[in-house]
């Protein structure tokens, strides 16, 4: 009964985060840009097709669909998000790409390693956790202050598992 005991408890995650994209733009935004956009876009077009100059009209609509095509490609990136746990037995990265593809990665906690490349001036750059020959990246859609915070909170947990033993 002892041995479960801890053995549930070195299961038990020491840190967990989900990382996802920011999207400063919400749905309601995204409507009413596109509502007002397309307003221009066809009053402009619908004028110029009437005076004669159709070809002109057309790129009106191209640029309609054009932004609506930007717009849907980001919010489509905007669903990759990342789950990184932290427990004394293992060290797990869940990547989900926006199409729903899930990759995981696991690591031994005494064995990882976390590398984060900085700039003076910008900050972290990239982080990747290493080990065991095998390294991945995360948090590479993070702003400079969630990466940082990030950063921070992994180190953390990472010390306080391998000063556990």
């Amino acid at each position: 009964m002892m041995e479960s005991n801890a053995d549930s408890l070195n299961e038990q995650p020491v840190f967990a985060a989900e990382l996802f994209p920011h999207r400063s733009l919400g749905r309601r935004g995204f409507r009413v840009l596109l509502i007002l956009s397309g307003a221009v876009c066809f009053l402009y077009g619908m004028f110029f097709i009437a005076t004669g100059a159709w070809p002109i009209g057309f790129f009106f609509g191209l640029d309609f669909a054009l932004l609506y095509g930007a717009f849907w490609l980001n919010y489509r990136s905007g669903r990759a998000r990342e789950e990184i746990t932290v427990s004394r037995t293992d060290v797990s990265v869940r990547k989900f790409a926006p199409s729903g593809r899930m990759v995981e990665h696991h690591f031994n906690p005494f064995w990882t390693r976390f590398l984060v490349r900085r700039h003076q001036e910008i900050g972290i750059l990239s982080m990747q956790i290493f080990g065991e020959g095998r390294r991945t990246d995360i948090g590479s859609f993070l702003n400079p202050d969630d990466r940082e915070s990030f950063a921070k909170a992994f180190k953390g947990a990472l010390a306080t598992v391998k000063q556990r033993i």
